[in-house]
Formats: structure tokens, sequence, C-alpha cells
């Protein structure tokens, strides 16, 4: 088998992972309607009894999560009962019956803005309109806290988005970034649910963080916050930030509520949050498509975060390993992983483009620059088809790729330095292109090794494809 086939199985196998975790599907695992009752992940809810039906919420999957929501509850539920708004990225607007899908955001740009904030705003009229014998529905992924921006009266969005984009540069990771961004908020770390006045708030989230923590996906609109705007300011600190790069605004409102002693409002609707989806959920799917092509499975499970760079080289020496069978797991063998690292970002005045998930595959494919990639192709994307601030979801490298680009005259190491993964694979390929998945479980990585005996389907659909 070649290499340019390894590769392919690679994209098989991620892409079982992708669709495993697609909104819409879980959304319909999750939720379930039997004339009047309204079943949500087996607790049972009487829609005669409910007045209105509010959906509200934001995400990367938000588009197909309400999109399934709308056909499960039927065109006459809708027209009786139902009015909704979520924010979704531009490129996943949709026209939907009765729930407004709106562009909080443009595509790849994961930062607040000010359509976020209109949205936001939105979403908080219509949960502070309810009554006690509503029932409110908010769906929830990844990407949330970009797309939900509310800033408290105190701190303006120009504020908001440079301690964003401050906290990224830095090296943040989601929950550091996601502890400083609700304490900014009126509607993360519990905001939404101490603003709704229905008398039954329930949340369905797709997790795109490790080990699935309520508080930090889409920064926890629903769930109780018990960190402190002091531990905000010490998350700033530690990280290294100073007035101008963070605003002094920031810092003297964290600093004004960590010496206030005031309690938040109470919560006076009943809120239940059901975790439908998650990272695992992809690892596992991806784990048995690799085993119907002929695959010796390894995962490393659903937790793995680290630095890109280092994670990159770590998973190429471990498919070298087992390629030359110095441990004891014989090729064809897949890798998979799943989870998600950061990047270091380093000063620079050169134009680059770049993500996490390309910056790691051009390190693995530096790592390996001298072995020539013999038998071995390693891919890694975003489950939500984006990586950084690019049209990418990640990047493959196989034996093709590194001769492509020893044709061109390039090496990983100048790209490598100044994190502009993504100009390298555009000019040699490897570029992994999807467009947006309507899903976001955090990242997938797939590195197959010497696969001399195939099954049959596998080389069947290979040979089907060429």
């Amino acid at each position: 088998m070649n290499e340019t086939s390894l590769s392919e199985q690679a994209r098989q196998i991620w892409q079982a992972g992708v669709d495993a975790v697609r909104s819409e599907q879980l959304l319909r695992d999750a939720v379930q309607r039997d004339g009047d009752q309204l079943t949500i992940c087996g607790e049972t809810v009487n829609l005669a009894e409910v007045g209105r039906v509010a959906v509200v919420g934001g995400g990367k999957a938000g588009a197909g999560m309400a999109a399934a929501l709308e056909e499960v509850l039927g065109d006459e539920l809708l027209d009786q009962k139902v009015t909704g708004w979520l924010n979704v990225p531009a490129d996943c607007v949709r026209t939907l019956k009765k729930i407004h899908l709106h562009p909080a955001r443009p595509a790849g740009v994961n930062e607040p803005t000010v359509e976020g904030v209109v949205g936001s705003n939105k979403i908080l009229d219509i949960v502070e309109d309810l009554k006690p014998g509503d029932l409110c529905l908010v769906l929830l992924s990844g990407g949330g806290s970009a797309l939900l921006p509310a800033p408290v009266p105190e701190i303006s969005l120009g504020d908001k988005q440079a301690v964003t984009r401050w906290l990224m540069h830095a090296g943040a990771t989601i929950s550091q970034l996601n502890t400083v961004r609700k304490h900014l908020s009126r509607i993360k770390g519990g905001g939404l649910a101490r603003s709704s006045r229905a008398g039954r708030t329930i949340a369905l989230i797709i997790s795109d963080v490790i080990g699935d923590p309520l508080e930090i996906i889409a920064s926890g609109p629903t769930v109780h916050d018990d960190s402190t705007a002091g531990d905000a300011m010490d998350m700033l600190l530690k990280l290294g930030a100073d007035p101008p790069d963070v605003p002094q605004a920031v810092f003297d409102y964290l600093q004004e509520q960590a010496n206030s002693d005031h309690p938040p409002a109470d919560v006076t609707t009943a809120v239940t949050n059901y975790i439908i989806g998650s990272n695992r959920v992809a690892v596992e799917a991806a784990a048995r498509r690799a085993r119907e092509l002929g695959y010796t499975v390894h995962s490393l499970g659903s937790e793995n975060a680290g630095e890109a760079n280092s994670e990159g080289v770590e998973l190429a020496k471990l498919c070298v390993q087992i390629r030359d069978e110095q441990i004891p797991l014989a090729p064809p063998a897949c890798v998979i992983s799943g989870g998600e690292p950061v990047v270091n970002i380093v000063p620079t005045d050169k134009p680059r483009r770049g993500g996490r998930n390309q910056q790691l595959v051009l390190s693995a494919l530096d790592d390996l620059w001298d072995d020539g990639l013999k038998d071995i192709a390693i891919l890694s994307g975003g489950t939500d088809g984006e990586d950084g601030p690019t049209d990418a979801a990640g990047a493959w490298a196989d034996a093709d790729i590194l001769r492509a680009a020893r044709e061109q005259g390039i090496t990983p190491g100048p790209y490598l330095a100044i994190n502009d993964s993504y100009t390298f694979f555009e000019q040699c390929g490897g570029l992994l292109k999807t467009g947006p998945t309507n899903t976001n479980v955090m990242d997938l990585r797939v590195a197959v090794v010497g696969a001399e005996s195939l099954n049959a389907e596998s080389q069947e659909a290979l040979r089907r494809r060429e």
C-alpha cells in the first residue's frame, strides 16, 4: 500500500469520528416527542402544561441542534408555542421555521463582535420575558464563549476583544480564557440562568473542553460559577498581563468585584444541564472505523492537551516506534487521540497563518523530515472544521507531502518558528478543508502506520476512489 493511500485511510477514520458527533444526530438522540410528552435525556415534560417554549443559546453546533430540535417539536407546536434565537458563526446561518440563527461573528474569527452583542442582548430579552409556566431550552456548544458576548456595563466590547486577543496570544488554555471572560459578562458564568424567568430551564450541551466541565463549556451560561473575580485577576497576572495590552478598565472592574462582598443574584428557574456529545464519542467512533479497515488501534483518549509542537514530536516518535517494532504494537496500527493543545504564539512582523492542528502536524513532519515518513501518515483536525483564523480544519502529512516540500525547496523550520503552518501546507498540499461541520468537540488526531495487510473492504474502497 502506498503512502497516499495511508493518508486517505487517516481521512476516512477522522471523518468517521466527526460524523459520530454531528449535532443533528446528537440532538435527536437526546430529545424525542410523543404527543404532549417531550422527553429530554430521559426527563419528561408535559407540553400541555407549558405556556411558551423559548429556545436560545449559541455555539458552532447551534444551527444543526436548532434544525433538529424544530424537526422533533413539529410544525404545530412551533407555530403555537415556540420562539427562539441562537448566535452562530455567519457561515452556519440558514433559515429555520421559528428559531432565528443570528450571524454573531464572521467565519474563522473566534472573538466577540458587535453583532454578537446584539444577539446576546436579544437572548437576554427573551428569557427575561418568560413566565413561571414557560419552558426555556438552551442549546450550547463549543465557540459559545465568543459567540455570546454581553459585556458588563463597566467594560466595553473593545475592552473584551482586547483581553480575549491577549489571552489567546499568550497561550491561555480554554479554562483560563473562560475564567476571565465569564467575570466580564452578563450572560456567562450562570448569567443566562439568573436572567431566565421560566419555571424550567434545560440546557443541552455539546462539549468542546477536556473533561467536560459544565462551568467552562461556552463559559457556563446556565451553570453556577464557583470562581471569583479575584481568580480571574490572578489568572491574568499569572499569564503576565499588563496595561495597555489588557485594558486598565478590565483590571479596575475585576479588582472592584474582588473587593465587593455582594453575592450574585439568585437563580429563580429550575435548571438542568445535560451533555449530549463530547470528544470521547468521536474518538470511539474513529477507533471503530479504524478496526473495520484492518488496523490495530492504540487510543490515547480524549484528554490530551499540551503544547502543539511538543505533541507533534511525541506523536511522530510514537509512529516510528510502532513502524520499527520498538514497542509491542505491530503495524498496521492506528493511533487515535482527542483533546486540544495550545500554540505558543511568537512575536513577528512577518505575515502568517495557522492553527493548532496545522502546527502540530508540521511539527511532526519536521521531526520525521530525515526519516521520510515511510509507512506513516499523520492527520489532525478540528471537529468544527476550523483551525485558527483559517479556512482549514487542520492538516495531514505523509511521504508525498514531504516530497512535494523538498521539490519546492521549503522546510518546516522557518514556518514553525513564526506559526505560519498554513502557508507551508498551502504550498505543498496537506491542508484539511471541510467547511463548517455544525459540531465542535475539540480536535481529533489520527496517525496510521505501516498498512501492508488491509482488509478487503479497505482495499476495495481505495480502488473505487482511484
